[in-house]
């Protein structure tokens, strides 16, 4: 185990300082361009019918691309896997002005979609916090990647005025100016990734096992060969259900409680307002549960975030049209997901051998991305069925499957953490 002093410990502080960074960087740009995406695609297709599209297609697009940015690390290491998927983000908010420039609603989605690999990249970097992690420290390494992204997700957002004044200067439409700065802070992030994560953790990690006599070689990188890991090791596909099932919950009432808001005829400041609390829930406070996880152990966080999504779920049910119970809500509803994803990510990783890693942290990101588009669909469905505080009261089921999953296995298996 290294000491607090020792080279490999600085090395991996070194390692956090970029990827954390890199983080805030990825996540300018996803805010930039996700934030408008919604609108540009109802511009475009003419109908606000399709503006959903969007976000649909952006989470499609990082579902398809988790793995193999998640194969090519395995073969090439984090730092060309990131750039790579930063780049490809980059083409795809270029294409969308393009798209927005020529009107057309196919190439929009085709942009959008790649746009969906910065997501995939931003994901794939909390894995990459642990490369170098000790066991005893890995939760809180990977929390603090996490809690980066409250810089970006907060300031993201915010660049849409002068992106459409960028847009006006430049001649292009005035939505498109938000695209153009996403590509730009996409582009930054691959230069930034390139030139300054070297060494690379996930190689510099896998030749000091090599040295030490503990590295096997592999070949189980394929989809099919992923599902059999997570077949023969319990925990971490307890870890993958959880994190998707959290996933679900979260993208499903989130995506839900500003149209929900909307119909009570809330003040959009007041609805900005909920959502931003929901966001500072998601990413302010993960050091605090990587600590936690790492102090008590994954499972009692994952547990913890479960009770957290089941408050705001029954506060939604038993007070849908009360404002202070939907704010506090979706504040749980983000804490929950945060402690649900940190303590969730560290016992995936820790649970499979380190030559399998990458494999299972791929195929984790993309059913993790799968369940938050299907999860949002549905959710809008049942809100249009049955109301809000029903939808709140039905989805109240993955938080007792998570548990029950997670208890269950941690039962029957008793397994020390990996390095």
């Amino acid at each position: 185990m290294a000491t607090p002093n020792s080279p490999r410990r600085g090395l991996q502080r070194k390692i956090l300082t970029i990827l954390a960074i890199g983080q805030v960087v990825g996540a300018l740009g996803t805010g930039a361009s996700f934030s408008i995406g919604s609108l540009m695609a109802a511009h475009i297709s003419g109908t606000p019918a399709l503006g959903g599209l969007s976000a649909t297609f952006a989470t499609l697009g990082t579902a398809i691309l988790a793995f193999p940015l998640a194969r090519y690390a395995n073969r090439w290491g984090r730092r060309m896997a990131l750039s790579l998927g930063l780049g490809v983000a980059a083409v795809g908010a270029t294409i969308v002005v393009f798209a927005d420039v020529a009107q057309s609603f196919p190439l929009f989605i085709v942009g959008i979609a790649l746009v969906g690999a910065g997501n995939a990249a931003n994901l794939q970097t909390r894995f990459a916090a642990t490369d170098l992690a000790e066991p005893s420290t890995r939760a809180r390494d990977l929390s603090m990647v996490v809690w980066a992204t409250t810089i970006g997700v907060v300031i993201g957002p915010n660049l849409v005025a002068p992106g459409d004044a960028l847009g006006e200067t430049l001649g292009l439409p005035p939505l498109a100016g938000a695209f153009v700065i996403g590509a730009f802070f996409y582009a930054v992030g691959v230069v930034f990734y390139t030139i300054g994560l070297r060494p690379d953790p996930l190689l510099e990690a896998r030749a000091q096992r090599v040295a030490d006599g503990t590295e096997v070689a592999t070949n189980k990188r394929s989809l099919r060969a992923a599902f059999g890991i997570l077949r023969v090791t319990p925990l971490a596909a307890a870890a993958v259900v959880a994190m998707a099932l959290s996933h679900g919950v979260m993208v499903g009432i989130m995506s839900m409680t500003p149209v929900h808001l909307s119909m009570m005829e809330v003040a959009l400041p007041l609805i900005g307002l909920t959502v931003s609390l929901h966001t500072a829930g998601m990413y302010g406070l993960s050091p605090i549960f990587g600590w936690l996880s790492d102090r008590f152990g994954r499972v009692a966080v994952i547990v913890l975030g479960q009770l957290m999504l089941v408050g705001a779920l029954v506060a939604n049910t038993i007070a849908p049209e009360n404002m202070t119970a939907v704010v506090t809500a979706m504040i749980l509803l983000g804490l929950g997901w945060s402690a649900s994803t940190v303590a969730g990510s560290a016992l995936l990783t820790e649970s499979v051998a380190a030559e399998d890693r990458t494999t299972v942290q791929g195929l984790s990101d993309t059913v993790m991305s799968l369940t938050g588009a299907a999860s949002g669909a549905l959710a809008g469905l049942t809100l249009a069925l049955i109301g809000f505080g029903p939808l709140n009261s039905v989805t109240i089921a993955s938080t007792v499957v998570v548990m029950g999953v997670v208890l269950l296995v941690r039962s029957r298996t008793r397994v020390a953490p990996t390095a």
